[in-house]
This record gives structure tokens, C-alpha cells and sequence, in this order.
């Protein structure tokens, strides 16, 4: 009898890719609870579960919404419909939103316990601080403030994206006339007249938090509570009948057909101007607002019933991360960081000079940025280098790469320099960094029409003698030394000739009309990445079906690529055991007999952002080990410039395979595992095993690792009897 055919895109074997979202920022929200975790620090992953949810409605939901409203029939790879979907989001976020209420209340009662911090209400304060209140608000926010009446004369004021706002309803007071000689007082204000409606926008502008006096600890009032306490001094006649806050999400993409655009640059600025007048995708408002006044605001905004979320803890909760910030008692933050300088840059001031010898990979945030940053600044004062080119996606404000490209051309150099100004929340200051890059005489390009360019590629040329040599930096993340100390990244020196070529014609691709060349080592989207890695999974089955040992793990932030998917369900079945890292939202289901039984999905969700991406294909000497600047997502592959590369040198493969995968699959402190029904468990030291905490252990392994390099270095070409990943 003939086994049944499985097919691997039955919408059953998808996990929809919005509720993975939300369920990864249930793990974020879970670090928030952690007592293990340092109290201030608890209070930062609150603050960035809110800040994710608003990107997430921001994007993620504003994109099903408009399919919803375009009337879309196609469905999601899990088979539901826009509405379907937008009715489960809102019920999971909903949720979700409950659960951060209730870990808000839990941080409430322990910053007043152990760190004496009060957050309070206006309800909460004492006459003094109420004195203290009174006076900070009049002399430094009610000159700030526009009250707002909504009348027919006064129309509902377009609010901006995220702004956080007082709605008020006021009733008018009673007017009192004399009472002449034998007459009553008379009330001049009509009885019966309905309540009027005002908004006052909370200045972002001022700090979120106002400090009063306090006879034990710190006493901290929002600003919000503030303004609804003194504002019947904004509307004079009238007294204030109810007080509730407010904040609405609007859609936050932007939409440009770039091949009708003569100047892509003033086009992007145009749609930023636009962008605050969009569509408006959630509601947030104060859990007391009275149903009269939520019903006002569902009408005067335009949004459904579902989109209208409730909130008992402060809104925006994201302003509360810095709240520790002047608290010096260490017990209550996390240990600083110490980043290491990488081994191989230790005994020699020129990365130049390293990058010419050899290989060299940097692991960050547990090694330092900084070598990075100095290939290009070396490169911009080297005489002997004759051109710079480089991508730059996110960069921090007052960019290092940016003075030393500037200083490059400045100095002569051919400076070509591709800013992606679609980068999506950096486009205002990309905008800026391409026009001082161009004011200092860099080449600045936009890209190909069409595609966002994700990669992060560096190339410097430089002449040795009679010789032209050409260094790379590749990198797994941007070109950011701020998020390079929180996010974990891998950065690749080389002068290889082989990538030297590949990475030429694909500068050559950008900034000119050149067709993509054939490609030598690496692998670039939307070229061919998706197909070079299906047939890595593929050649995986073909192993395993022939019974040779046979193994795939992958690392990145979000998997949820039918196609590769799909590869995926049919190498497990084919009896690849595939190990998967997925930080975010993962649309795989593992554990389904005849189907994936043989996937492993983790999870790791700890101090620094699990930010890197790492393909491994094969077991023992046969294994191949790849980085790259791409998820594996149909935009990354269908709509990005994105690159892969392998890893040949044997030392650093091994280091790749022992210290971040090993370490990374043996995490039972961290680490989460997915289950079939999309639910997520938390990994657990069995009995008498040790704890291990990965991102612990390669902090210590960065700071004790001796000096010189990644280990004795193979010839190339070589194999190291180290590497043997065998299937599990």
C-alpha cells in the first residue's frame, strides 16, 4: 500500500504570521516578569513590548487592514482572509494588552518596594505635592498647551501617529444672577445642555515624567495626569465632567511607484509629510473613559470596534524606560556591558593590516564595533587607498561612517556611498545623511527602482605596489555603532579574491545600469537567494534519502517564507533533522507527524537582541556555514538587494558552529521551544544538568579568549577534523 502524499502547503501546517508576532512579544513581555532579571531592566522590556506593538499595528496590521478595506480575497499562507485575520489579531493583542496591564501593576508595586520609585496618580497625591503640582504646571506646561473645542465651528483636530492626548468632556457652569429685592436667583446656564468635547495634545516635546517632592523616595507624575488635573484652567465657564487619555496609531508606511518619480529623494520627503495624515489603525484610551466618550472618539477617529483597545496601566509606555536612568544603586540595573576587543585586532593598531593577512570575524555586541568603524576611517586618511564603497541602511545620528566617508572624498578618494532613504522609520535621517554625504562630494545613490537595499557590504581598494587590492567587510547587521551594543551581529573581513569580484559587480549593479554578473560565492536577492537556498535544503533530502548523515540549522529574526517552508516540510520528511533560530514570528509547525517531526524551533529572548543570521547545511566534513543580511521572508527575497555569503575558513567556521550554534541549541535558561499548536515552552535544565545561559556564556568567552585570532589557521583550502555538526 502506497504512503499518502503529504502536501506541505495545506494552510493547516502555517502558523499565521501576525499572531507569531504577537506571540513573540509575549516572550519579550516574559522577561518583564523575570525576578532573575535586574528590576530597572524588567521595566525597559515593558517599555519595548509597547514600543514593538506599535510597529507592529503600525506596519504589520496597517498592511492587512488595507487589503481588508481593498477588498483582497487571496488569503494568508495559513488560509484566512484580511478579516479574519484582523479579528484574531485584535483579540490576541487584546490579550496581549491585559497582560501588560498586569505586569505594569506588578513593576507599579515593586519600583515603590525595593527602588522607592512612586508612579502616580493624580488621585494619589498628597497636599503638598499637589501645592508643588499646581505651581510646575502653570509656570512650565499651561503656556505650552492649545485647548481644543470639537464644535461645528471647531472641527476634530487631525492627531498625529502615537501623539498621546487628554479628551475631555466639560459641562458649562451655572451662571448666578443677583437676586433683586423680591426676586429669587435665577440660573442663566440652560439646563439639559449636552456635554461639549475638547482634546488638549500632551507636549512630546516635555518630559514624560514630573518629579514632586516626596518624604520617602522619588515621587514621578505623568504629564498627561498633570494636564487633566489643572484643566479646567484651559476652558474657563466650564467645568470638566469627565477625563480620560487617549493615543491613536495610524498607518505608517509610505507608498511611492518609483518609476514615475523623476527625483525619488523629494518624493520620499513628500510622502514623511503625508505620512502623519494616515490611516488610523488602533485606538488606545484610558480603561475609566465612560462609554459615551469611547463611542465619540470611535466616530470622530473612524475606526472599528475592534481596533478600540482599553488600558489601565499609563499609555505609551515606552517613556518609562529611562526612569532609572539617575539611580546609581547597581542592584537595581543590569551589569554594564564590557564589550572585548576581537582577538585578532589586540597586538595590531591597523584592522588594514589584519583584514590583508586574513579572515577575521567579529562577534558583537560581546566584541567591540569599533574595528568596523575603523576600517573605514583608516581607509579614508590611507594614501595608498584609492576608492570606498558602502551601503548604508540604519545608521546612528552623527554617524562615524558618515565623517569618514565625507573625509574620503574630501581627501581625493572616489567615495560611492548607496543610502537606502526607504529604510523604513529612517527614512528623515537617511535623507539628511545623503545630503551632507553629497555636500562633501561622496556619490550617493538611491538604489535599484523597485528594491529596498538591505545588505550591509563595504568595500575599500586599495593599491600595494604595482597591485590593486581589494578589502570587504560583510555584515549581518547595520552600520550602527549604537544598536551594534545591543544587537548581536556578525562582521566578516576579508580579501578574498573570489568575494573581492562578487562584490565589485554588485556595487557595479547598484550605482550603474549592469546586469547581475554570475555570482561566485555569493548568493544575492532577488537574484537568485531563494533558489540557491532551496537547493540547499533540497541537496540536504537528497543526502538524507540516500542515508548519507544530513543536517540543516538556520538562525535569523523571522521565517515565514512558503517556498522555503515547504523545502523545509519535505527535508524533514525526507529525514533532515533541521534545527531552526528564529528570534520572531516563525509561520512553521513543527512536530506534525509524517510532516515535520523532525524540526526543532527555539526561540532565545534575553538581554541583547538576537539579531544575527547564520545557515548551516550538512553534517561533519560536509558542512557549509553562511552568513547573511537576510530573513528568510518573501520581501527579503522578493523586494530587497540582500546577500549571503559562506564562511571557507575552517578556524572560523568551527567558531561559528561551537561557540554561537552550539551554544545557542544547548540554552536551557533562554531559550523557548515552538510547539505544533504555536504555543511556545520555556526550555528547562533537566535533572541535574547545568544551568547555561548562551548569551552569559559567550560574554565570558569573548572577554577570557587568549589574543591572536580565532585559533591556529588552516591553509585554505583545508578541512579541520573540528568541524563535524552531526544530526542530533
Amino acid at each position: 500500500m502506497e504512503a499518502a502524499v503529504v502536501a506541505f502547503d495545506d494552510p493547516s501546517l502555517f502558523i499565521n504570521r501576525e499572531l507569531s508576532m504577537l506571540a513573540f512579544q509575549r516572550r519579550v513581555l516574559e522577561e518583564a516578569q523575570d525576578p532573575g532579571i535586574a528590576l530597572y531592566e524588567r521595566v525597559k522590556f515593558m517599555g519595548i513590548v509597547a514600543s514593538n506593538l506599535d510597529e507592529f499595528f503600525m506596519v504589520r496590521v496597517a498592511g492587512v487592514k488595507q487589503q481588508y478595506v481593498g477588498n483582497v480575497v487571496e488569503r494568508s499562507a495559513d488560509g484566512k482572509s484580511p478579516q479574519e485575520q484582523l479579528l484574531q489579531i485584535s483579540e490576541s493583542a487584546r490579550q496581549l494588552v491585559g497582560e501588560v496591564d498586569h505586569v505594569y501593576a506588578e513593576l507599579n508595586a515593586a519600583l515603590r518596594e525595593r527602588a522607592g520609585v512612586h508612579l502616580l496618580t493624580f488621585g494619589e497625591l498628597t497636599p503638598e505635592q499637589q501645592t508643588a503640582a499646581r505651581e510646575w504646571f502653570n509656570t512650565n506646561v499651561f503656556p505650552a498647551l492649545t485647548p481644543l473645542a470639537v464644535d461645528p465651528g471647531h472641527p476634530f483636530p487631525h492627531l498625529r501617529n502615537k501623539s498621546l492626548n487628554v479628551c475631555l468632556l466639560l459641562r458649562r457652569r451655572a451662571v448666578v444672577e443677583k437676586p433683586r429685592r423680591g426676586k429669587t436667583k435665577k440660573s442663566v446656564g440652560p439646563a439639559g445642555e449636552p456635554l461639549a468635547l475638547a482634546v488638549v495634545q500632551v507636549p512630546s516635546v516635555m518630559s514624560r515624567l514630573v518629579k514632586l517632592p516626596s518624604s520617602s523616595g522619588t515621587a514621578w507624575l505623568p504629564l498627561e495626569q498633570l494636564i487633566a488635573m489643572h484643566a479646567a484652567e484651559l476652558f474657563p465657564g466650564f467645568e470638566i465632567a469627565e477625563a480620560a487619555f487617549f493615543r491613536v496609531t495610524r498607518n505608517w508606511d509610505i507608498s511611492i511607484d518609483e518609476e514615475e518619480q523623476e527625483d525619488l529623494l523629494k518624493a520620499v520627503q513628500e510622502e514623511l509629510r503625508r505620512r502623519d495624515r494616515g490611516m488610523a489603525i488602533r485606538l488606545e484610551i484610558s480603561h475609566s473613559a465612560s462609554a459615551e466618550l469611547e463611542g465619540t472618539l470611535c466616530r470622530l477617529l473612524r475606526v472599528e470596534q475592534w481596533e478600540i483597545f482599553r488600558v489601565q496601566a499609563p499609555l505609551q509606555l515606552q517613556d518609562f524606560m529611562s526612569i532609572g536612568e539617575h539611580d546609581v544603586r547597581p542592584e537595581l540595573h543590569q551589569e554594564p556591558l564590557v564589550q572585548a576587543v576581537a582577538p585578532a585586532f589586540r597586538e595590531q593598531d591597523s584592522v588594514i593590516a589584519v583584514v590583508r593577512d586574513r579572515d577575521v570575524l567579529v562577534h558583537h555586541p560581546y566584541e567591540s564595533f569599533d574595528p568596523v568603524v575603523r576600517f573605514i576611517e583608516e581607509a579614508a586618511d590611507d594614501p595608498s587607498v584609492l576608492a570606498i564603497k558602502q551601503t548604508l541602511y540604519r545608521t546612528s545620528w552623527n554617524s562615524p561612517f558618515v565623517r569618514a566617508l565625507s573625509r574620503a572624498a574630501e581627501n581625493g578618494k572616489q567615495v560611492a556611498v548607496l543610502v537606502e532613504i526607504k529604510a523604513r522609520f529612517d527614512e528623515a535621517n537617511n535623507i539628511v545623511w545623503a545630503r551632507r554625504l553629497e555636500e562633501a562630494g561622496v556619490h550617493v545613490v538611491y538604489g535599484l527602482i523597485g528594491l529596498k537595499t538591505h545588505c550591509k557590504v563595504a568595500l575599500v581598494v586599495r593599491r600595494e605596489g604595482s597591485a590593486i587590492r581589494r578589502l570587504i567587510h560583510l555584515g549581518t547587521g547595520n552600520y550602527n555603532p549604537n544598536t551594534a551594543r545591543v544587537y548581536t551581529d556578525l562582521s566578516f573581513f576579508t580579501a578574498r579574491t573570489d568575494i573581492a569580484d562578487d562584490v565589485s559587480a554588485l556595487f557595479n549593479m547598484l550605482t550603474g545600469l549592469s546586469d547581475p554578473p554570475k555570482w561566485k560565492k555569493l548568493a544575492v536577492a532577488p537574484m537568485n537567494l531563494l533558489d540557491r537556498l532551496v537547493f540547499l535544503i533540497n541537496r540536504e533530502a537528497e543526502r538524507a534519502r540516500r542515508g548519507e548523515p544530513a543536517r540543516i540549522v538556520a538562525k535569523m529574526n523571522a521565517l515565514v517564507d512558503p517556498t522555503i517552508i515547504q523545502a523545509l516540510y519535505a527535508a524533514s520528511s525526507a529525514g533532515v533533522d533541521v534545527d531552526l533560530i528564529v528570534r520572531g514570528m516563525c509561520a512553521v509547525r513543527p512536530g506534525v507527524p509524517g510532516v515535520s517531526e523532525r524540526i526543532r524551533v527555539t526561540s532565545i529572548v534575553d538581554r541583547f537582541l538576537e539579531h544575527h543570521r547564520i545557515f548551516v547545511f550538512g553534517a561533519g566534513l560536509q558542512t557549509e556555514v553562511f552568513l547573511a543580511s537576510s530573513d528568510w521572508m518573501g520581501r527579503n527575497f522578493l523586494r530587497r538587494i540582500e546577500t549571503m555569503f559562506p564562511v571557507e575558513d575552517p578556524a572560523l567556521r568551527t567558531r561559528i558552529l561551537d561557540e554561537i550554534i552550539g551554544l545557542h541549541l544547548a540554552d536551557n535558561v533562554k531559550a523557548r521551544r515552538l510547539k505544533a499548536d504555536g504555543s511556545w515552552s520555556r526550555v528547562r535544565p533537566a535533572d541535574g544538568a547545568t544551568p547555561l545561559r548562551s548569551q552569559t556564556a559567550l560574554l565570558h568567552m569573548a572577554q577570557t579568549a587568549p589574543s591572536g585570532g580565532e585559533g591556529p589557521r588552516t591553509k585554505r583550502g583545508e578541512t579541520s577534523a573540528r568541524l563535524t555538526l552531526s544530526p542530533r
